[in-house]
């Protein structure tokens, strides 16, 4: 049976490190047929061309919208996976998606129970080579210090503690098709 899909949109994944978002968002791009773009991957591809020291600021994030538009002018769905930690790279990927005229809907991957996150994090292996994974200190510290803004809009909230992969992503693709 081939993937079946909503209508052509961007689907934008955002959340802390550790909560399911790769997971998730890799798992619905196979049920929906989607091209599926990863901040970490393109990050590090990046990261590894360039000179020793140099900061990354939002080049990631910059080439993933890139590629992302192109996708969507070709017609694909196109899932963004990013920690999207703050309300302007949020925004960013929504003013991207209206320019090429498609609808951009938005995901938040919580895991309510505290614990439960901290094990994702302590147990988990990187699958990119040479990418650093945030410690649960360094997670922490991003909350308290304001590096993961509140959101202000509208967006689905899917928590991964308690619930399967599967029943997740079938809650997100009747979130996307209105069912």
């Amino acid at each position: 049976m081939p993937p079946s899909g909503p209508t052509l949109m961007l689907i934008v994944f955002a959340g802390l490190p550790g909560v399911g978002k790769t997971t998730l968002s890799r798992t619905l791009a196979r049920r929906i047929g989607a091209v599926r773009l990863r901040i970490d991957s393109i990050e590090q591809a990046v990261l590894a061309g360039a000179p020793p020291g140099r900061e990354m600021d939002d080049a990631g994030y910059r080439v993933a919208r890139a590629v992302a538009a192109d996708n969507l002018r070709l017609g694909h769905t196109v899932i963004a996976d990013a920690v999207n930690p703050i309300a302007a790279a949020r925004a960013a990927w929504r003013a991207m998606a209206q320019s090429v005229s498609v609808p951009a809907f938005e995901i938040e991957v919580i895991c309510s129970d505290t614990e439960a996150h901290r094990r994702r994090i302590e147990t988990r292996t990187s699958d990119i080579p040479g990418l650093p994974l945030p410690t649960w200190d360094e997670i922490c510290e991003q909350v308290r210090s304001g590096g993961y803004e509140p959101w202000d809009r509208e967006r689905l909230v899917v928590d991964t503690f308690g619930r399967s992969v599967e029943e997740n992503v079938d809650a997100i693709r009747a979130a996307l098709t209105g069912g």
